[in-house]
């Protein structure tokens, strides 16, 4: 099972959102067109709830420059004051929408940031706690070795200097008698 979700599913949810929202939009612009409201693309997302840049999108942007021709049918002279001043609140709302947007961003990068931080965190140490294990025993297995390898070690000095001293002495009795088979000839 995919953890995130069926593609197909998801993917169903964004058409419908997005038909939802062109739809909000469209009800939106002839809401402020009956009521006699100038209809600019910021108006219509305020009133929408939607973003401008949707207002912008093939398929409304359409819907919103008939309506504003239907309001101004001689609106193709040079911009006026009102068009700049309109501009000039729509370029402010922009670049509140994209402080906000920013905002949630940071908001939301930071929180996954987090989430991961503990998961790998949690990750690590179960992984390294095994690993601490682990090292314990091949050390515990080395010292135990270790102290084999000395006690052995220590024996088999103790079994050379034994068999030194039976050499020696059997040696010296060697000697001595050869010199008593050399002396009774």
């Amino acid at each position: 099972m995919n953890p995130h979700g069926n593609p197909h599913t998801l993917a169903q949810a964004r058409r419908r959102a997005s038909l939802d929202k062109r739809q909000r939009a469209l009800t939106a612009l002839a809401t402020l067109e009956q009521q006699g409201k100038k209809i600019t693309h910021a108006a219509v997302a305020r009133t929408a709830g939607v973003s401008t840049w949707l207002t912008y999108t093939e398929g409304i942007r359409e819907h919103i420059e008939a309506a504003q021709q239907r309001q101004h049918p001689t609106t193709l002279c040079a911009p006026t004051r009102s068009t700049t001043a309109t501009l000039r609140t729509e370029l402010e709302l922009a670049r509140q929408e994209i402080r906000t947007l920013r905002e949630d961003r940071d908001r939301m990068r930071q929180a996954i940031q987090h989430q991961l931080g503990q998961q790998l965190d949690a990750l690590d140490t179960r992984h390294l706690t095994e690993r601490i294990d682990e090292l314990t025993r091949n050390n515990q297995r080395l010292e135990d070795s270790l102290q084999q390898a000395t006690d052995d070690n220590h024996r088999l000095h103790a079994r050379v200097g034994t068999l030194e001293t039976d050499l020696a002495a059997a040696r010296t009795s060697l000697r001595r008698m050869i010199r008593e088979e050399n002396t009774n000839r």
